[in-house]
């Protein structure tokens, strides 16, 4: 599959050289990384500035991605290109204007919630799902005009589907699998996947264990036949990768995730008590050097060499090339 792009929607990784020198060696071309779960514009800010330097020093191994054309230049120098994204609005705090200036500073996809209620939406996590609110509708047109997707992977049910509805571009849930093969709290019923494909959106397959059928010990097979009943569902052409893979980051991180600042207990989420940190991920995909791996599973299952392609990377392309700049 070398003709394939390589393409991941989703990680957060305790980012290092041998991290950046993995994503090569798998041949990954693009990486959708986060930046933010609840951090202020200041914090971002200082975010930002720490990738800057990361840069810098590996500047033979990675760069700052901005259009979908830096995907294909990733490829052609050997290099993959790393595109920011935000788990959380918070970065814009109650300004609207900060909208269009982090996407200035580079801001590629930003989620309307994580998991809890926010200005904008209503998270996963809540019993009740009051769907978009005032500010959240204005925020998704301004987002719309300059360019930056809306990302709903940890917003709720009712959330989602108006958020579908109400935006004038695809939207992505870039980390997130149906919930129908596996019923994690984060993942998708059928009727948001069809809402999100009717409108070009794309949904980026998790490898996140909380989000697999048999978590740790889910098999490439049953992965790539989830992907399978997806494609059968909505088509081939909006569905891709959004590993979600958390590689190297100490147990507080997962804490930080979670609970950020706005409570002082533990919010075990999708986990437990015996079980609150980072699981295993399943032998398959350790890290960027499996993410080569998931095609052969792809074509096992029954996917043509074009289609695995799309799923590769080449839907997420597409989406880029059509979703990162301005109407």
């Amino acid at each position: 599959m070398s003709e394939s792009y390589h393409i991941d929607g989703l990680q957060y990784a305790n980012w290092s050289d041998k991290i950046f020198r993995q994503m090569r060696e798998g041949g990954v071309d693009a990486v959708h990384v986060t930046i933010a779960y609840h951090e202020d514009f200041r914090e971002v800010v200082r975010n930002i500035g720490d990738w800057n330097l990361r840069f810098q020093r590996h500047a033979d191994l990675i760069f700052m991605g901005r259009t979908g054309d830096d995907v294909r230049r990733a490829r052609q120098t050997g290099r993959t290109a790393i595109f920011f994204g935000f788990q959380t609005p918070a970065p814009i705090e109650a300004d609207i204007g900060l909208v269009e200036i982090c996407h200035t500073l580079g801001a590629k996809f930003m989620q309307l919630t994580y998991n809890n209620q926010s200005l904008l939406a209503t998270g996963c996590y809540e019993s009740d799902d009051t769907g978009i609110t005032r500010m959240g509708k204005q925020v998704i047109a301004e987002m719309n005009r300059v360019g930056l997707v809306i990302d709903m992977s940890h917003s709720a049910h009712r959330s989602t589907l108006e958020a579908i509805d109400l935006s004038q571009r695809p939207v992505a849930i870039t980390h997130a699998n149906p919930s129908a093969w596996h019923p994690a709290k984060r993942n998708k019923p059928d009727e948001v996947i069809k809402a999100l494909a009717v409108r070009g959106g794309m949904l980026g397959f998790s490898l996140y264990p909380h989000h697999l059928k048999g978590g740790s010990d889910c098999t490439l097979d049953a992965f790539c036949e989830m992907a399978a009943r997806t494609a059968d569902l909505v088509g081939v052409d909006h569905i891709g990768i959004g590993s979600d893979l958390c590689q190297d980051q100490p147990d507080s991180v997962v804490e930080w995730m979670r609970v950020g600042r706005w409570s002082r207990e533990i919010d075990y989420g999708e986990g437990s008590a015996d079980n609150a940190g980072f699981p295993p991920q399943p032998p398959w995909y350790r890290d960027n050097r499996d993410f080569g791996g998931i095609a052969q599973g792809l074509r096992a299952a029954g996917f043509s060499r074009e289609d695995t392609a799309k799923i590769m990377g080449g839907n997420w392309l597409r989406f880029f090339d059509e979703n990162f700049g301005p109407i």
